[in-house]
């Protein structure tokens, strides 16, 4: 049955929301437009139970063509949910996030919303936004960073309910076709490169995924005896690549290149070795992992490989799109992953071969 249907396909009113909650239809309107000093806490909760029962959401191509406009669904728009508000705080994500703007302009497609995904546990919010009616498709940025709870499991799956056509960057979900690239391997390219300019005593700072193992592969392959494990500290962002570099050489001072898994942490590493008068790549080398703008402008300038940011924002709309259109290429053989390459940028933080 679609959602906000009864078995009769009578569409769910404010009216039916009103008798459920047992309150007027003006207090059921009042709370759907957020005047909450105009509704007791009580009965707020009443119809925010309601709503959530009867699976409500607004007739928003009614209310449209009511205004004398085409239909949203016509408009083409799509909407954006983010794990959190760090995203607009990390330039990896902006850089996603401009390419799903600048495709979705190209393609004369509007960006409807942008939210937070905690924000969807709001049931107006999500019977509002969270509808075809609403956006023809939705893209789930890097959502493994914010699914804690059965509860978060639980909105997720209602969210697939609703809406048909969704493309999950920078994260896998079973049953939903997705976009990133191979942190693993993108890990080992680093860290063996490292390994090619004779470096035996390797570090990794960064975060405790799929990198990690691309280290270790790397290790492993140049058939080093040493326990990769014991030389990975956690890692995230500069502040924590900071630290972590200070624990790292703390305890194993015998190191002498260290393998970062974004370059935010390793601007925090070549930050700490700076301060401490160490100089980079001479004593230690850094090879990370992403090609921001800032890499680049680093001192010493970072060689890290490079990640199709992007375009992935970009290639998640564009399957929007394609399976909107039924374009050509377009499957309807299930979803697919899409694995952007990755390429190494060679610059002065790794230097040249020890002899």
């Amino acid at each position: 049955m679609e959602p906000g249907r009864t078995p009769n396909t009578r569409r769910i009113t404010q009216d039916d929301v009103a008798r459920r909650a047992g309150v007027t239809r003006s207090v059921v309107s009042y709370v759907l437009n957020g005047n909450s000093r105009a509704v007791a806490a009580e009965t707020r909760d009443r119809v925010l139970a309601a709503i959530t029962e009867l699976e409500y959401r607004p007739n928003q191509a009614a209310q449209t063509l009511g205004l004398g406009r085409e239909s949203p669904r016509a408009l083409r728009q799509i909407g954006l949910v983010l794990p959190s508000v760090e995203v607009f705080l990390r330039p990896y994500y902006t850089e996603i996030l401009a390419g799903v703007h600048l495709q979705a302009h190209e393609n004369s497609y509007h960006v409807r919303f942008i939210r937070f995904f905690d924000e969807l546990h709001d049931p107006i919010v999500f019977n509002s936004l969270i509808t075809d009616e609403a956006v023809e498709g939705l893209v789930l940025i890097a959502l493994d960073q914010t699914l804690a709870t059965a509860e978060d499991l639980s909105l997720l799956t209602q969210i697939e309910d609703r809406i048909g056509n969704i493309v999950c960057v920078e994260w896998q979900r079973e049953g939903l076709p997705s976009v990133f690239f191979d942190r693993q391997e993108a890990a080992a390219k680093a860290t063996g490169h490292l390994l090619s300019l004779g470096h035996r005593q390797v570090g990794y700072i960064g975060e405790s995924d799929q990198r990690v193992l691309g280290f270790r592969q790397a290790i492993q392959a140049a058939g080093l005896p040493q326990p990769a494990s014991t030389f990975v500290e956690p890692g995230a962002d500069m502040r924590s690549g900071f630290e972590a570099a200070r624990r790292l050489l703390g305890a194993h001072p015998e190191v002498t290149a260290v393998t970062a898994g974004s370059d935010e942490v390793a601007i925090g590493i070549l930050r700490y070795l700076a301060q401490q008068g160490i100089a980079v790549p001479d004593r230690i080398a850094v090879a990370s992992i992403d090609n921001l703008a800032m890499a680049e402008f680093a001192s010493p300038p970072l060689t890290t490989v490079n990640v199709q940011k992007a375009a992935m924002g970009r290639r998640a709309v564009q399957m929007i799109i394609d399976r909107s259109r039924r374009s050509p290429g377009w499957t309807s053989e299930g979803p697919f992953t899409m694995l952007l390459p990755t390429n190494l940028v060679i610059r002065e933080s790794s230097g040249t071969p020890r002899s």
